[in-house]
């Protein structure tokens, strides 16, 4: 059973390949395009997912489109029916475009698929499932429980913009949604918005940009007091209700009505790329405080009517770590899986699966410790390819055959302060790097955050690194009793690697803050005292594992810094090219790509630098 699951038209295409039930490729299209977020039809994803398994596309049993455009096509009518006169600006706009791609999406899918040898219309078995069915399949297929408690949650899909089901064995039953307008990542999105980040895009800043707010202060207090008075109603089932009088998303060309906003908040919209304020960084608590409450209330209410002792997550909301850590700690469930590619782009994934279990009823099989495989589910490259790039820009460097000689290497440089560009096997799925795309530094260097975000990222100083920790050591340095394998759950660095706070901490400014040394490892450790964890396992990962093992050997700590390897605005790396491309834009002082060593010191002269900048738009 050979079965292809889409994701496009939104943001984050992407295309997954399931055989008999078997996650075996999965990418999202920018990684092919080199468009960050790109929603064009997954043309290139696709061509891999069928090229990896040498798979001629007149094979595949069924094609799945992960959502049903006609359905959103309802909801986009009676939309702005429900809010008219308003919205004539938005419809003018909105419907010629659904009218002339969207109502005719299936065309357009054959269209495109059409493209690809071997395509067979008359014989072509395409599949739309909705929206949320995919996230659900997407979490609870994979995952390693026989039944759970399933959760999506997003900014809005056809109708629904949360769902509660419960899966067991092959079947999901849905058992209750929210819909649209009332949506708790549309929520988080306006507040994306207001804070000058872009949608769809720049949620995550705006949660690491939280722990900056201070807690305790009355602005911090007086915001949530005003989000929950004016903007939205929480009901005891976390289900929300939101006041469409401060709200443009529905029919408007904005997210907020800015002027509105302005007044209760008692500032204006932040201007993308100015000046970080505390106020800004205030609510940004405030919101986040309020996602959290709303999360644990809507987990609880997936309890009560499941009775599951298990959970699983997905839809954009699932990819707020710092919700996760605070549910996975609250004990309402025994175990969790939250899917890596939470986001649309892995509805791809969920959708063929959705086919596979629940249309063609295959038989399905828990797997340990997931079905994701690691996430390792992208394109791999031979030395072949990688000596050609090499060639191909006159690279220098030394090939290392044993690859416990190069990680002990790896490992000296690391220590001694180096930025390492590491490429291995095959690309992660979803918008984590896991150590096969990934840029390393040494998380006990109390310089590395800021060399990596001001010369390596070009990025905001206040944005936070991810530690990779050898599982087996996590629970030494993190309150963390879970393995956290996808880098989805935020937890403490533990009270005895920490420095104690300074008892003026508050009273600094936002960015003196910021560079107090928290901890030994303080490029990792979040300003309040957080991490958002990736644990390594030798089984999953044997190459990154033993690099970090090596690390240990000579510095006794078998923690590192790791993010991903692109500059901001750029998708993650996929070929050695863009690796190599990346490294020379880039202060990176090494790139390892399989066994090749690449010192920048002996690489010719890079020209254009900077023009990564033209090339890529900032997000």
């Amino acid at each position: 059973m050979k079965i292809l699951g889409i994701s496009a038209f939104y943001h984050d295409s992407a295309a997954a390949l399931v055989v008999d039930g078997k996650i075996v490729a999965a990418a999202q299209e920018e990684r092919f395009t080199r468009k960050k977020h790109d929603s064009s039809f997954p043309l290139n994803a696709i061509k891999f997912c069928l090229h990896h398994e040498a798979l001629n596309i007149s094979k595949l049993d069924a094609i799945v489109f992960y959502d049903k455009p006609l359905l959103k096509f309802e909801r986009l009518l009676e939309t702005y029916y429900g809010f008219a006169p308003k919205g004539v600006e938005s419809f003018v706009t909105a419907i010629p475009v659904w009218i002339k791609e969207k109502l005719f999406l299936k065309k357009i899918i054959h269209d495109e698929l059409a493209k690809i040898d071997g395509y067979e219309k008359k014989t072509a078995k395409l599949l739309f499932p909705e929206h949320h069915l995919s996230h659900s399949a997407s979490a609870f297929y994979p995952s390693p429980f026989e039944e759970a408690a399933i959760l999506t949650i997003d900014g809005v899909g056809e109708w629904a913009t949360a769902s509660i089901s419960y899966g067991k064995g092959n079947s999901i039953t849905n058992i209750k949604e929210l819909h649209f307008p009332h949506s708790l990542g549309l929520l988080y999105s306006a507040f994306t918005y207001f804070l000058g980040f872009a949608v769809n895009s720049g949620e995550y800043k705006l949660m690491g940009l939280a722990p900056y707010g201070i807690p305790e202060s009355n602005d911090v207090k007086r915001f949530v007091k005003t989000i929950k008075s004016k903007l939205i109603e929480i009901n005891k089932d976390g289900s929300v209700w939101l006041n469409q009088t401060y709200f443009n998303y529905s029919t408007g060309l904005k997210m907020v009505k800015e002027k509105k906003w302005e007044k209760l908040f008692g500032f204006s919209r932040r201007s993308p790329e100015s000046k970080i304020e505390q106020h800004h960084s205030n609510l940004a608590l405030a919101i986040q405080i309020i996602t959290e409450e709303v999360l644990i209330l809507m987990a609880k209410e997936a309890q009560r009517v499941t009775g599951s002792k298990n959970i699983c997550l997905a839809g954009g909301v699932a990819l707020n770590c710092v919700g996760n850590g605070k549910l996975l700690r609250s004990g309402i469930f025994e175990r969790m899986f939250i899917q890596p590619a939470a986001g649309d782009a892995g509805g791809a994934v969920g959708a063929a699966l959705a086919a596979c279990y629940l249309v063609f009823e295959k038989e399905r099989k828990v797997v340990s410790p997931d079905g994701m495989e690691g996430a390792y589910l992208g394109p791999d490259f031979n030395e072949d390819i990688i000596e050609h790039t090499a060639k191909s820009y006159e690279a220098k460097f030394s090939k290392i055959e044993d690859f416990k000689q190069l990680s002990e290497k790896v490992a000296r440089l690391l220590a001694d302060g180096n930025v390492i560009g590491w490429f291995q096997g095959r690309m992660e799925f979803g918008p984590r790097a896991l150590g096969n795309r990934s840029i390393l530094g040494d998380a006990r260097n109390s310089e590395m955050q800021l060399k990596l975000n001001l010369k390596i990222k070009y990025r905001e100083s206040f944005r936070p690194f991810a530690p990779s920790v050898l599982d087996e050591d996590c629970n030494e340095y993190f309150e963390l009793e879970n393995s956290s394998p996808y880098m989805l759950l935020v937890a403490n660095v533990r009270e005895k690697h920490r420095n104690k706070t300074p008892e003026n901490y508050y009273d600094l400014p936002l960015m003196e803050r910021l560079y107090f040394q928290r901890s030994d490892v303080p490029a990792i450790t979040h300003i309040d005292y957080s991490a958002r964890i990736q644990t390594v396992h030798r089984e999953t990962n044997p190459k990154y594992h033993r690099l970090i093992s090596e690390f240990k050997k000579l510095t006794g700590k078998g923690v590192i810094v790791n993010t991903s390897f692109n500059v901001r605005g750029e998708p993650i790396v996929c070929t050695p090219q863009d690796a190599y491309k990346c490294f020379m834009r880039t202060e990176m002082d090494y790139l390892v790509i399989g066994n090749y060593l690449f010192d920048k010191k002996e690489q010719p002269e890079w020209e254009n630098k900077d023009n990564w900048k033209e090339e890529f738009k900032l997000d």
